[in-house]
């Protein structure tokens, strides 16, 4: 089967959206905002639904359009179904197996790229497909979410290093630093692994810098218009992933500290909505074939989510629950912000081509 059109890939994406939607109301649950049903009863599938549910789906949506084949779509349709199964309070275990079938899915197609391009940036996609559907055979067998995390980290690491690298032919790095890039990976690989917190931190700080150091982004960020845009997206992603590593490397990753929060959100908010916000002006239009024009007010949500984050992580140096509070509905209000920018952006640039 061949691909899919266009319009086909709507329901999917709005599958990961409403996982989306929903992991950030259990979010403000678990910082004491009162959320409406059905986000109050899920509060113990925040993470899950936000990874999985949202990222699992969208990047596996990514993958399959890129595959243009048909039975690559059922990476974003077992990941959006199991995203749904949560909402809906389906059993558990049931919304575990699609999780785990649609990164099944996701690493078959990426070892397929692997496959016909032997390359370090295809590897690295494959690595991270790989990780993802190792913390959802985790979750399956029993371990906790806390034991999954950093395998699901190391799936959204690896899935935006892979793409970064496969972006650097354009300003190639050298072998030195093919060198350095491959031991960072062994490094992320064993403190997996190991589940040594630590030393998977250190391998975030050090991927961090090799990005500030690699990343065409150095050099773009001169440029004007979206392709600042993106690169002010990526060089300050990396700076919270940056700060996520050391605050990994310096107090581990203990369940439900204080330290715990901030590294994760520094990671999963800082690090990767950075890179959401900055890819959206391209992805968006490649997945649904709609246009996106550059508007200046694509920094709102960027600058909401560095300050709203700001705000959490105080709260967690502080031990203050009202300033970690604050920061997460600003988190929220702040995703709300990217998605209504999103969507103004494609209606305008409807306009633009009737009126064009």
């Amino acid at each position: 089967m061949k691909d899919i059109p266009p319009p086909w890939r709507i329901p999917l994406l709005i599958l990961g959206f409403a996982s989306l939607i929903i992991g950030v109301g259990a979010g403000l649950l678990r910082l004491g905002w009162a959320v409406p049903r059905p986000a109050a009863d899920l509060a113990v599938f925040h993470g899950p639904l936000m990874i999985s549910g949202f990222f699992g789906t969208v990047i596996s949506l990514e993958r399959a359009v890129a595959l243009a084949r048909g039975w690559a779509y059922l990476g974003p349709l077992a990941a959006g179904a199991g995203g749904l199964a949560l909402i809906l309070g389906l059993p558990p275990a049931g919304a575990q197996i699609l999780l785990a079938l649609g990164s099944a899915a996701l690493l078959a197609g990426s070892v397929s790229v692997f496959l016909r391009q032997r390359a370090l940036f295809t590897f690295t996609l494959a690595a991270g497909a790989a990780s993802w559907l190792i913390g959802n055979l985790l979750w399956l067998s029993g371990f906790s979410v806390p034991d999954a995390a950093p395998w699901w980290a190391g799936f959204l690491v690896l899935t935006i290093a892979g793409e970064r690298l496969e972006l650097s032919r354009f300003l190639p790095p050298s072998p030195m630093a093919r060198r350095v890039f491959i031991a960072v990976l062994a490094g992320l690989a064993c403190g997996m692994v190991l589940a040594q917190a630590r030393l998977f931190g250190a391998a975030l700080l050090a991927l961090a810098l090799w990005l500030l150091r690699q990343d065409i982004a150095r050099r773009t960020v001169k440029n004007a218009g979206v392709t600042r845009f993106i690169a002010v997206c990526l060089l300050s992603g990396y700076v919270w992933l940056a700060l996520a590593g050391a605050v990994m490397l310096g107090a581990g990753l203990s369940a439900g500290s204080l330290s715990y929060d901030a590294a994760l959100h520094a990671l999963m908010l800082g690090f990767v909505f950075s890179m959401v916000f900055g890819h959206a002006p391209i992805i968006f239009p490649a997945v649904l074939r709609v246009t996106m024009p550059y508007h200046p007010s694509f920094y709102v949500p960027l600058a909401l989510l560095h300050l709203s984050l700001a705000a959490r992580l105080t709260g967690d140096a502080l031990a203050s629950f009202e300033w970690r509070s604050a920061g997460g509905l600003l988190n929220a209000i702040t995703l709300a912000a990217f998605i209504l920018n999103t969507a103004a952006a494609v209606i305008r640039g409807k306009l633009e081509k009737k009126t064009g």
